[in-house]
């Protein structure tokens, strides 16, 4: 810490002496004098340059996040459940081969059955494994059929090990042409989709599956009905 307030003192008096008139308003004395008592000032006071780093921290971490939530509502192309035209979105980051994301799948459904003006957004986020990005593909590629949301439930609910087979047969399933999907899952449209995804959870930190977007709240992990309820309630209570 003491390496890093001498840096910044430096810094801070470099810069601060180089903001200051070189005309005539000051001569090199003044100037040097100015500089003593900049120096002086911050040596005896370093707790200046800690509030300065954590408010700068703070503000990088802020225009970051602004940032994320706004890439994150460029969502086009993403697969949706629910009221597509509801006022209050929900995004789930989420991977067919994590079990936690298989686990709050029936809560979800239960809050969007229960509340008809919720839109929630699945981020299709493959990390686990290359299935998950196979599955994730087929998700994106089924919501361009229409056909989404029966291929979404059956991958949530089935069980054994994802491979293609088991995506094309919940696809055939679910309606959706099976040369269209596999056009699509491979198509650059479908690709930057998945890397816009991966773009926002790495700058809201986001790193396993689920992941919830409640308005404002970045929640991990998964949460019980009554958890998303009032997360809910509070985001609406927020816009008025």
């Amino acid at each position: 810490m003491n390496r890093i307030i001498t840096f910044l003192t430096i810094s801070m008096i470099t810069m601060m002496a180089a903001s200051v008139p070189s005309r005539a308003e000051i001569n090199t004395d003044d100037r040097e004098a100015l500089n003593q008592i900049i120096e002086t000032y911050i040596l005896e006071n370093p707790e200046v340059v800690r509030r300065a780093l954590i408010a700068l921290a703070d503000r990088e971490a802020n225009e970051r996040i602004n940032a994320a939530m706004s890439l994150l509502q460029q969502d086009d192309g993403d697969p949706v459940i629910g009221n597509p035209e509801g006022s209050f979105t929900i995004y789930e980051f989420s991977d067919y081969n994590c079990g936690y994301c298989k686990r709050v799948f029936p809560t979800l459904q239960a809050l969007i059955d229960e509340d008809d003006d919720i839109r929630l957004v699945i981020k299709e986020f493959p990390i686990l494994s290359q299935s998950s990005v196979l599955a994730a593909q087929a998700g994106i590629a089924t919501q361009a059929q229409g056909v989404f949301d029966d291929f979404h439930s059956a991958m949530m609910t089935g069980r054994g090990a994802i491979t293609m087979d088991s995506i094309l047969e919940a696809a055939e399933d679910a309606g959706a042409n099976l040369d269209q999907l596999q056009a699509d899952m491979n198509s650059p449209q479908v690709a930057a989709i998945i890397n816009r995804t991966r773009s926002v959870a790495q700058n809201l930190e986001i790193s396993g599956t689920p992941g919830l977007i409640i308005g404002s709240q970045v929640i991990p992990g998964a949460i019980d009905l009554d958890q998303m309820r009032q997360a809910v309630a509070e985001e609406r209570a927020k816009k008025g």
